[in-house]
């Protein structure tokens, strides 16, 4: 059971750090060399959008996985 609020947290985590970085704009987020590629092919607007975008799905993943894994320990 662990385990799973482990990946939970890495979920909401990672996602919370992408979702800002989308809002704020922050330069170290999108100079890291893995971001690099794709704001090279999509630039730096849309790479800001699918950042927020995978954000958002990440911190929703998390809420569903939680609401899931609680209602099946529930029973």
């Amino acid at each position: 059971m662990i385990a799973h609020y482990f990946l939970l947290s890495l979920f909401i985590i990672s996602g919370s750090i992408a979702l800002l970085a989308a809002i704020f704009n922050w330069n170290w987020f999108f100079t890291a060399s893995n971001a690099q590629s794709i704001v090279r092919r999509l630039g730096r607007l849309k790479a800001r959008l699918l950042y927020g975008v995978c954000g958002v799905i990440l911190i929703s993943l998390a809420i569903y996985f939680f609401r899931t894994i609680f209602l099946t320990v529930q029973l």
